[in-house]
């Protein structure tokens, strides 16, 4: 019998990828797709699900519609749930704060106190932050001193705490992963390098916020789908993975890979702006846990992903220059 899979948060770009990978395994059985939102456009939902009946996507509202989303959920009986859902975009939630705990950390512990009274649901990999070590000097392990520097990282601390104290206690069956910052065709625009490959083919350029110093850890969405998977086939229950690449990039550099894949001067891509306010320094995660116990490791170079974020922004062009740049904060 194929494996039935439910991706809370699966309007975004990573939970679109995510069922993208999940449907390209030969054991899957069905991929349901749970958002907030009705379906994005092309750009956003890239055709993945179309004409394949394993897959369907459904708007509910995890803080306002739950008694919704478990009525549905219990018709699909998915054995394994992965939750994207949350609350994003750290920089600007010193702003209603309380809105990041009322979904990274109510809402979710709602929804898995109900989850745990179903005997349907075999494993809910959350994922999580490695934004809540904060600033780190060398690779952050999983049992690091948790430090967020933002209330969106302190909400999603507040899950992960959660979810850790529910499985020792109540068994409830969950796993945890901390990625590092990932690209992937299909992001909105107020991310960095979508928004950069956007801008380079409008004729403009990107705002380089302090020059593009800080350092963060990135990768693909295909490896963190692919760690996803791994997890969902064979991880031990209980096991808390961080997920990135073993070394880190600077903003600018990131920046001077995407200029090499438009095949532009770096200088024709970006201009140096005013850093933004709680810029932390330094992301940075020890993987070395998920390596051993499921054999992952990033595998997509900065060369191909950057590559193919450009090829998504050449084909959806005419449909993504007049669209907007900026965050737009949402309940």
């Amino acid at each position: 019998m194929g494996k039935r899979y439910a991706v809370l948060g699966g309007g975004g770009s990573f939970g679109i990828h995510t069922s993208k990978y999940l449907l390209e395994q030969p054991d899957t059985d069905r991929v349901i797709g749970i958002g907030r939102n009705g379906p994005k456009t092309a750009p956003f939902t890239l055709g993945v699900g179309d004409d394949d009946d394993r897959y369907s996507y459904h708007a509910y509202h995890i803080n306002y519609e739950l008694d919704l989303l478990l009525e549905f959920l219990d018709q699909e009986k998915p054995e394994t749930i992965v939750n994207y859902a949350a609350q994003g975009e750290s920089a600007v939630s010193f702003r209603n704060s309380w809105r990041y705990f009322e979904t990274n950390a109510m809402a979710l512990t709602r929804l898995c106190e109900a989850l745990g009274k179903r005997d349907w649901l075999k494993r809910f990999i959350h994922i999580g932050t490695s934004e809540l070590y904060g600033s780190v000097a060398e690779p952050a392990k999983e049992d690091s001193p948790i430090i967020p520097s933002s209330p969106y990282a302190a909400s999603k601390a507040a899950f992960d705490l959660q979810l850790i104290l529910i499985h020792k206690m109540l068994d409830f069956p969950m796993n945890i992963l901390r990625p590092s910052n990932a690209y992937s065709p299909g992001q909105l625009l107020h991310r960095v390098v979508p928004k950069a490959v956007v801008c380079s083919l409008k004729g403009g350029k990107l705002p380089l916020h302090g020059g593009g110093i800080v350092k963060r850890s990135y990768m693909h969405i295909h490896d963190l789908a692919r760690a996803i998977h791994l997890v969902a086939e064979g991880a031990p229950l209980g096991k808390v993975y961080n997920a990135g690449p073993p070394e880190t990039i600077t903003i600018r550099g990131l920046m001077e890979g995407t200029a090499e894949a438009l095949g532009i001067p770096f200088e024709d891509l970006c201009e140096v702006a005013e850093d933004r306010f709680g810029q932390d320094d330094c992301y940075w995660i020890d993987s070395s846990e998920i390596g051993r116990d499921l054999g992952w490791k990033v595998e997509v170079s900065h060369k191909e992903g950057l590559a193919d974020m450009v090829a998504w922004g050449r084909q959806y062009f005419d449909q993504l220059k007049d669209w907007p740049m900026s965050y737009t904060f949402r309940a």
